[in-house]
This record gives C-alpha cells, sequence and structure tokens, in this order.
C-alpha cells in the first residue's frame, strides 16, 4: 500500500485518539524508525489519516497519538484532492534565511493559535513509505507544516517558538478550556 491507499483507508478506519497537552510523550525526542517498525506503523496508518481528516488537520505526528516515534503525515489537498506525505524519519537539512510569519495551530493545542516564525522554504530528507530516501524542497504552507511536525518528533510545541508570556498564556488558556470540557 502507498500513501493515497493509506489515507484513503481513513475514511472506514477508527480515529485514533490525539492526545492533548500537556501529556509527556509529547515533550519526549522520539526514537528513529527502525525496519522491524515498518508493520506496526503502516497498521496504524489509517487510523492516524482518520484523525488528522476528522479534526480535521493537515499534520500530525505519530507522538502526537502516543508514539514516540520519528515519522508524521501531512496532507494539505482538500477531500476530494488528497496529498498524503508519509515522513519517516525525517530531517531539514537546509533552509532558507528567507523568515515568514504565518498563524499556526495544533491538534494537540486544540483552538490554540498565534504566528510562529520560521524559515519560509526548506529541503527536507526522509524515507518513504516504500523504503526511499527522498529529498524534497518545499515552500509555503507545506513547509511550516513539516517543520511544525519535525518539531513534534523533537518534543517542541509550537508554542516554544513564542515568548514566555504568550505561551503561558496560551498554555493556561488550553489547561482551562480542557478543564471546563471534563466538566
Amino acid at each position: 500500500m502507498n500513501e493515497a491507499d493509506f489515507s484513503g483507508a481513513a475514511a472506514t478506519a477508527q480515529a485514533t485518539p490525539i492526545l492533548i497537552a500537556p501529556q509527556a510523550v509529547l515533550r519526549q525526542k522520539g526514537r528513529v524508525v527502525r525496519p522491524e517498525d515498518m508493520a506496526t506503523l503502516r497498521e496504524g496508518l489509517p487510523g492516524m489519516f482518520a484523525a488528522m481528516y476528522q479534526a480535521p488537520g493537515i499534520g500530525l505526528a505519530a507522538p502526537q497519538i502516543g508514539i514516540s516515534m520519528r515519522y508524521a503525515i501531512v496532507d494539505l489537498g482538500e477531500e476530494d484532492a488528497r496529498e498524503p506525505i508519509v515522513l519517516i524519519n525525517p530531517e531539514i537539512i537546509s533552509e532558507s534565511e528567507v523568515l515568514h510569519s504565518r498563524e499556526e495551530g495544533c491538534l494537540s493545542l486544540p483552538n490554540q493559535y498565534a504566528e510562529v516564525v520560521r524559515p519560509e522554504a526548506v529541503r527536507v530528507r526522509y524515507m518513504s513509505l516504500a523504503g526511499e530516501q527522498i529529498e524534497r524542497d518545499v515552500d509555503g504552507l507545506l513547509a511550516t507544516c513539516i517543520q511544525h511536525e519535525i518539531d513534534h518528533l523533537d518534543g517542541v510545541l509550537f508554542v516554544d517558538h513564542l515568548s514566555a508570556l504568550r505561551r503561558n498564556m496560551i498554555l493556561r488558556r488550553l489547561a482551562k478550556e480542557q478543564k471546563a470540557k471534563r466538566g
């Protein structure tokens, strides 16, 4: 099965629960995906895509579903034109000097948004589901999304790019909303 097959399987898959901060796994650096992990990774992809699409979101990293490994999914396509990407052991190998500010949110910090400054373009290296090493230049929203997901693999949340004051305001607001939700 390829990325499109797993993305399509999301329609009938049970969505994997997405962890909400401050879960400890969200702050851990994920371990490298090894060849023996691939069967488990593939098995979980339909539920991971289902969770991302239902949220709705455009990216989801393994730590966000409680798996401390270095893989993530991204899809900027519309429902009728999916563009799924599975990034296994991704790394940024170069980045533009030009920075861009974009509003970011996170499925593990629901309803919280802030402007984050990141490189406008990056070159990313990752392994595909077929086991191929891919190097790809990306820019714009895709570059932001991939950088955001790689941050998750390093235990970094988008709020960590903000001032301490702004970060603490967002985390306090999230905690208050989650407490109210639990009743």
